[in-house]
């Protein structure tokens, strides 16, 4: 029978198979956590007299209550006790049950899902599970990766295991040219704003076609990384060189590197095998986005103007936003502006803002912060001096962690702001209460901060 990528993952983990009574019970390769959805799965631990089974496959970092500041003295202002807690709670337990942890003196420490790859412990082929919702990031590598509640958080932390039901399989293809000023997050913002925030439900999406091919694992991190947001348990993009390439002589990459590219080049969808639901989009109807509502599913290309809707639901989303049908969101008064999250951290998303705002200032009015997603991410961009880019530009260039993501650290807007952010969810009050959140691509957001108003990338040259 000829199988998809996500049918080879997932038969090489049941440990027992699914019947119409009980789902099927998933080996794990790789549980990731972090300081919010640990503590309490901890404690059930504790509770029960339970060790941790594989702390060899365990691997924390601290990344969503961490300031991005630091006092002059070199301390850490938390936003509250209960986030210093958090902290210290997580490197404590760690500690105790001995797993590997990335914390403050730690050249690896950052968000869960970039520095994840960056010590290649994300490997094609593995199942990748953490209580955090954007763990589907790691699917660009070819692995079965998804987010888990704090109950199954402590399950896997007691028997590496995962009760599971298979989901169905669906291919979205995007073939052509993508047009000048298009990136990966354009990309998943405009099959996110087709197929709705619950086209995916029930799913594990397969994205396929020369338009992933062509990106870097940066780029396909993106894409992966908001596969949550149209509803699906999981994102996936087959192995190939450029993952090869990636993962080549990092921390975790298997001794046995060539004979392992090798097995995971075999992971490949077998031509001709079906999938539960096919999509075909072409390339070239690809613009830059902007979501105008509360959830990203309410996206339009930038240069468009908001749709009318009899959805009270999306009434109720334009009247928080304070958007009318009709309004263009381009030329809109920008408040504030955040280039960083598990989705647009990292090095490519990175140099690409820079390149805008190289020798340019942003808008007087504006606060624009830029967060690297990992102390090597950050490393390698003041290496090669886009910090002093984005200084001079009239940023703040600030310490890793999630950040403005969702502002659990304290770095958040004020309500009524207005804020551009690279990030991935633009809820009612998610960068702080009566915040008012657009989704861009870091290209937008770096032309917006320049001209204090949502703007069009394709506007503004790029400086080399």
């Amino acid at each position: 029978m000829k199988k998809t990528l996500f049918d080879k993952v997932w038969e090489k983990h049941v440990v027992v198979s699914e019947t119409e009574t009980h789902p099927a019970t998933i080996f794990i390769d790789l549980h990731l956590i972090h300081e919010v959805t640990s503590p309490q799965a901890f404690t059930l631990l504790e509770d029960r007299g339970l060790s941790v089974r594989r702390p060899d496959l365990t691997l924390a970092t601290i990344d969503h209550s961490t300031p991005t500041l630091l006092n002059k003295d070199g301390s850490r202002p938390y936003v509250s006790d209960e986030a210093r807690i958090q902290v210290d709670t997580l490197l404590s337990n760690t500690k105790k049950f001995d797993i590997e942890t990335h914390g403050w003196d730690s050249k690896y420490r950052g968000i869960v899902h970039v520095m994840g790859p960056e010590l290649g412990a994300t490997h094609p082929g593995a199942t990748i599970v953490c209580g955090d919702s954007h763990t589907s990031t790691h699917g660009a590598f070819g692995a079965i990766a998804f987010g888990i509640g704090t109950t199954q958080v402590g399950h896997v932390l007691a028997n590496q295991c995962i009760l599971m039901r298979k989901p169905k399989t669906m291919a979205i293809n995007v073939n052509g040219e993508l047009n000048q000023g298009v990136t990966p997050k354009d990309v998943i913002l405009h099959i996110i704003s087709l197929i709705g925030i619950g086209g995916g439900t029930g799913y594990a999406i397969e994205y396929r076609g020369n338009v992933f091919e062509n990106m870097s694992m940066d780029g396909r991190m993106t894409v992966c990384n908001m596969s949550i947001e149209a509803g699906a348990r999981c994102g996936m993009i087959a192995p190939d060189e450029v993952t090869f390439e990636f993962l080549k002589g990092r921390k975790y990459t298997p001794e046995n590197y060539e004979d392992s590219c090798a097995e995971w080049l075999s992971l490949s969808t077998d031509e001709g095998a079906l999938f539960d639901k096919e999509i075909n989009i072409k390339a070239e109807i690809i613009k830059p986005m902007v979501t105008y509502g509360t959830h990203p599913g309410m996206g339009i290309p930038i240069d468009s103007t908001v749709p009318q809707s009899s959805n009270p639901a999306e009434q109720a989303s334009l009247n928080y936003m304070q958007i009318n049908e009709g309004d263009k969101i381009l030329g809109m008064k920008v408040d504030k502006v955040f280039i960083g999250s598990c989705t647009n951290s990292r090095m490519d998303e990175l140099r690409a803002a820079a390149s805008i705002l190289n020798k340019k200032k942003i808008a007087p009015h504006l606060k624009a912060l830029v967060v690297p997603g990992s102390a090597q991410v950050k490393a390698s961009a003041e290496k090669e001096g886009l910090d002093k880019i984005f200084k001079d530009a009239g940023a703040d260039w600030r310490e890793p962690g999630c950040s403005m993501c969702l502002g659990m650290n304290g770095d958040i807007g004020l309500p009524g702001e207005l804020i551009v952010s690279t990030s991935n969810r633009n809820f009612m009050g998610r960068q702080g209460p009566g915040v008012r959140t657009i989704l861009v691509s870091p290209e937008t957001a770096a032309s917006t901060a320049i001209a204090g108003v949502v703007e069009d990338p394709r506007n503004l040259k790029k400086i080399k």
